[in-house]
């Protein structure tokens, strides 16, 4: 039986980022409160959540402090320990789980998983010694990338590899850690899914969204996307399928390659929202993060449908320079929405915020986008 955790009621966070942060604001707006657990005394969710436990995620004091608080929690990204979770659930009601969790905390097991529900990925191969590489040359043709396999996030631990020597040379680099190898696709466009599904298995997708990175970061989101129909609705059938498989409960999103041959490649689970739904905070009924809180509390799933073509921009600490950017070129347009984190120091490659363009067409949107931020930089 799926019971509904209401209003006035108490959630809990793991983790104090952006994502926990914009999680806590859309909890605190349906009338929740919410208790975050993080152990930087100056985390984005921490400081304007309703309690903030300061202590390490693996800290049993401070989770049994949490579980005694809380009705559910949930977690704001995957490299919070499996274990952690495992610990809260026998205690409290835990969404995402443990279990779904741990397939995502390590590339190998990722792409295994995903391989396994016959779901198409790019080649790859694991590497846990330096012996396995020889192996690897066999399974992967190059150009490749090498990958660590935990804790790797917004092109970190990752190494373009070009030969078989660059690969022996990366593996020593990323400290002889387990790694992925993976062999580089013939990439046409980068997509997303975020979907949210229930306790009891229901799925709501957002529209499917078009992404380019620079240096392994988000840089822009648009949607809606250039992709055909009939791919966007393959990407959508795969997430939804990889949600199902991990038994998901929350919001999750899935990225994809679409191949210059038009194939749909999965590349890589978020169990959790994701950068490239934060155009939803302003161009749909309803927000990742509202799902995310509907999803905890067994409530029903809000209104995903897009209200208005719209560009998404993340803001890394590149644009401060040596001042503050210039935050009017943004704030004097009426269809533009600023949304920062509330970080205390702008550093380069850190998210610092984003802002969404609203516009008649996606065109419109980017040619703004485009303007904006270049204006937008600090001198």
């Amino acid at each position: 039986m799926n019971t509904q955790i209401l209003p006035g009621s108490t959630l809990g966070m793991l983790g104090g980022g952006q994502l926990g942060r914009m999680f806590t604001s859309a909890a605190q707006i349906m009338g929740y409160k919410v208790v975050v657990l993080d152990p930087d005394p100056q985390s984005p969710a921490g400081v304007i959540a309703d309690q903030h436990i300061c202590a390490a995620y693996d800290d049993e004091k401070a989770l049994d402090d949490m579980a005694q608080l809380c009705a559910a929690i949930t977690t704001e990204f995957e490299n919070i320990p499996a274990q952690t979770l495992a610990f809260l659930e026998q205690k409290t009601i835990v969404h995402p789980s443990s279990k779904a969790l741990a397939s995502t905390q390590n590339r190998n097991v990722e792409k295994n998983f995903i391989a396994s529900l016959g779901i198409q990925t790019a080649p790859f191969f694991c590497i846990r010694r330096k012996q396995d590489i020889a192996e690897a040359e066999k399974v992967i043709a190059f150009p490749a990338i090498l990958k660590v396999a935990t804790f790797g996030y917004d092109g970190k631990g990752q190494i373009p590899c070009k030969t078989i020597e660059d690969v022996y040379a990366g593996f020593e680099t990323l400290g002889e850690k387990e790694c992925v190898l993976e062999q580089r696709i013939d990439l046409d466009k980068e997509i997303s899914v975020v979907l949210a599904r229930s306790q009891t298995g229901t799925i709501i997708n957002f529209p499917v969204a078009e992404n380019v990175h620079v240096n392994g970061i988000l840089h822009t989101t648009t949607v809606p996307t250039s992709v055909h129909a009939e791919q966007a609705q393959k990407a959508i059938q795969m997430a939804n399928d990889i949600a199902k498989g991990l038994g998901y409960v929350g919001t999750m999103a899935v990225e994809f390659f679409v191949s210059q041959t038009g194939e749909i490649i999965a590349n890589e689970i978020a169990p959790r929202p994701h950068n490239s739904g934060h155009y939803t905070l302003d161009a749909c009924h309803t927000s990742q993060f509202e799902q995310q809180v509907r999803m905890l509390c067994g409530l029903p799933a809000g209104d995903c449908d897009l209200t208005t073509p719209v560009v998404m921009v993340n803001l890394l600490g590149d644009v401060w320079g040596n001042s503050q950017p210039h935050w009017e070129t943004l704030l004097s347009e009426a269809n533009i929405k600023l949304h920062l984190y509330g970080k205390q120091e702008a550093r380069p490659g850190r998210k610092m915020g984003h802002f969404n363009v609203l516009a008649g067409t996606v065109d419109q949107a980017m040619q703004q986008a485009e303007t904006c931020f270049e204006n937008l930089k600090a001198d």
